[in-house]
């Protein structure tokens, strides 16, 4: 019997569990090699890993593959996979290496058969922070370096090492770059190209690829077989799928306060004039004897207050602006606790937390929120995919999974290429060729003049470069001012003095006086709180990311130079427009992971503010110019009198003579 709460405002209940018959051509471990000699034959295979429902997997299947194992914890998303999708569907925990070890033993039927491993790892961003204490803990703690072998996305790239897929996808939020200066993104890339895969990093807006939503996404690629990776075009903004699009074809729903709101099996009736192509091909695979049915159109009962707060809402009405008796929560946390949706519009990205509230999706104009079957359809599943248990595991399910159609789009750019255009000799990636260089080049001029501008460089000296990397220091001058510290462990009052009093200007001098009150203070430039010296000095952002840079901190450094280089080698203007997201996406290529990233990060400063300048670059000095697909652009001049040549490897800029010090590694 129902019990209305007088917290919730409704009669709590919990929705019917629905059970799914497995798919008829699923299997199990004991019967797979038998699968793959009958339904699997001849069928170009895919493993899903982390795959939840299968929005990936539906994706992949789109797309030509078949999905011989999908792997997940979730066991109600288990079940709508299993049902949805031929082959296995296994409960296991890949965070586990004895788990992974099961996962190959059971996959060795169909060794060399695995044409393609996707998934969407769980991956925290791994803080810059975070990142320095584990390296301080192992250096004088004793800490186990192996201590994040079971981060998710390790798990991943241990399966994919040990299967060896022709291609991989890895679909996940763009925070898993963003959030962490691409540290967990630039791992996996690097470990994929050393072992002969060429990789791709993009940031997708899934609206894009005719996805009803605005849902940003982070997509890797990598193939073995060629290095080239065609996206289909990007739909224009005037061709998107709207709300109306994607649900305006599904049945009103009657709706009173407090009373249940839809139902699991609803009669459907194609409008004669309002389905849209969106709406037409989320039907097309429906069994003929439910074509006259909608199943899953339900949703929550909705509370007296909130019916009349969506009743009296627009698709641009704010929380703050509801009327005092309509609002339960803060308005100074939650600004944008109800979204009304908007027919001509996208609808808000679906997230898994649509299972505990449904506030951010209500519908346009019926005074509910979104059922089941809407957001399915705004995350693309068709009409004929349904989801195992409860309506809230059917809302988690739906939340947590890749669009099938973004899924798709991605997927097809892995298709195989005909046998004459494929490596016949493991791939050697061009970036990998490229970074390498790029290191022979900063250690290089690490030896010489430039040592003040590249890692490793003591806290003092880095403290002095940050601060006066804004003003207008010749680099003789500020070269000269460096060497004076050497071999300091603290920065003495005496020796400010003295860096005050060969300051060229009175900007220079203004910023070397901000250290003043941190002289002559020992602890502060020990090893373990060298990190707080920005904020002791209180750095502005930029300056500290210098300063981190060149005492060797693995970070992008997200300069006008260093962006300006890489968007010229790849053939975009990202340092114009997107810095924070394509451009650093395009950083993220040249500086790769790994000891010697923060050099390569640094040389590509350099570069941008000695060579590769805004006007006039000197391409013919570039160690990357033969990788640089905007040179033509940049320097036709240099090209046309046969300066640079396109397979040579230029030369070193020519280093001062004579009395320039030799510098070794450690830049002191």
């Amino acid at each position: 019997m129902e019990q209305e709460s007088q917290y919730y405002g409704v009669p709590l209940e919990r929705s019917d569990y629905l059970p799914l018959e497995r798919h008829e051509h699923s299997c199990s471990p004991e019967d797979f090699a038998q699968w793959l000699e009958g339904y699997g034959k001849d069928r170009r295979l895919a493993v899903d890993l982390f795959s939840g429902a299968g929005g990936l997997s539906l994706g992949l299947q789109r797309a030509g593959w078949t999905t011989a194992a999908a792997v997940d914890m979730d066991e109600r998303a288990l079940e709508t996979h299993a049902a949805n999708f031929p082959g296995m569907s296994l409960h296991m925990d890949l965070g586990k290496p004895e788990e992974r070890d099961r996962l190959e033993q059971i996959l060795e039927p169909a060794k060399g058969r695995i044409d393609l491993v996707a998934g969407g790892p769980p991956c925290q961003p791994f803080s810059r922070a975070g990142r320095y204490k584990i390296r301080h803990l192992v250096k004088y703690h004793g800490r186990d370096p192996e201590d994040l072998r079971k981060e998710l996305w390790r798990a991943y790239l241990d399966v994919i090492r040990r299967i060896r897929p022709r291609a991989v996808l890895m679909e996940n939020v763009p925070d898993m770059g963003l959030g962490d200066d691409f540290f967990v993104i630039r791992m996996i890339e690097q470990q994929l190209e050393d072992v002969g895969y060429a990789t791709q990093v993009r940031l997708v807006d899934a609206w894009k690829y005719r996805v009803p939503q605005h849902r940003k996404r982070l997509i890797l690629l990598a193939r073995n077989d060629v290095e080239q990776f065609d996206w289909q075009p990007e739909i224009s903004e005037k061709e998107r799928t709207t709300l109306q699009d994607a649900i305006g074809d599904l049945p009103k729903i009657h709706v009173e306060p407090k009373e249940r709101v839809g139902e699991r099996v609803t009669p459907y009736t194609t409008p004669a004039e309002k389905q849209s192509w969106f709406a037409a091909s989320m039907r097309s695979e429906v069994e003929p004897e439910e074509e006259g049915i909608i199943h899953d159109h339900m949703t929550r009962r909705v509370r007296q207050d909130d019916f009349e707060a969506f009743q009296n809402m627009t698709s641009k009405t704010s929380y703050p602006e509801l009327s005092e008796e309509h609002r339960r929560y803060s308005t100074k946390h939650f600004t944008d606790k109800y979204k009304k949706l908007d027919w001509d519009n996208l609808s808000r990205s679906i997230t898994a937390h649509i299972a505990k509230d449904g506030y951010w999706y209500i519908h346009p104009d019926q005074n509910r929120t979104l059922t089941v079957r809407e957001a399915a359809r705004v995350q693309t599943f068709p009409d004929h995919f349904r989801f195992a248990g409860t309506r809230s595991d059917a809302f988690r399910q739906i939340g947590n999974a890749v669009p099938p159609v973004l899924g798709a789009a991605a997927a097809e750019v892995l298709s195989p290429v005909s046998d004459g255009e494929s490596a016949r000799t493991p791939l050697r990636p061009k970036w990998r060729t490229a970074r390498e260089e790029l290191t022979a080049w900063a250690e290089a001029r690490r030896q010489g003049p430039d040592w003040y501008q590249l890692p490793t460089l003591s806290s003092v000296q880095a403290a002095v470069g940050a601060v006066l990397s804004g003003a207008k220091v010749n680099p003789d001058q500020l070269r000269a001012m460096m060497e004076g510290l050497d071999g300091a462990e603290k920065l003495t009052r005496s020796a400010l003095k003295e860096l005050i009093a060969a300051a060229p200007t009175s900007s220079a001098r203004g910023r070397l006086d901000r250290l003043t009150d941190i002289a002559g203070k020992r602890s502060i430039w020990a090893e373990d709180s060298r990190r707080d010296v920005p904020e002791q000095i209180g750095m502005k952002p930029a300056e500290k990311s210098l300063y981190l840079l060149l005492i060797n901190e693995d970070l992008l450094w997200v300069g006008q130079g260093a962006l300006r280089v890489a968007a010229r080698l790849h053939g975009n203007k990202s340092d114009r427009t997107n810095r924070l997201s394509d451009g650093r996406v395009n950083l993220v290529k040249l500086v790769g992971a790994e000891t010697n990233a923060p050099l390569r990060m640094a040389a590509l400063r350099l570069i941008g503010n000695t060579v590769c300048t805004a006007t006039k670059p000197l391409c013919d000095q570039c160690p990357l110019n033969r990788y640089c697909a905007g040179r033509e652009n940049v320097a036709e001049d240099l090209f046309a009198n046969g300066l640079i040549g396109t397979e040579a490897r230029p030369s070193l800029p020519a280093q001062s003579a004579g009395h320039e010090p030799q510098r070794t590694a450690q830049g002191s």
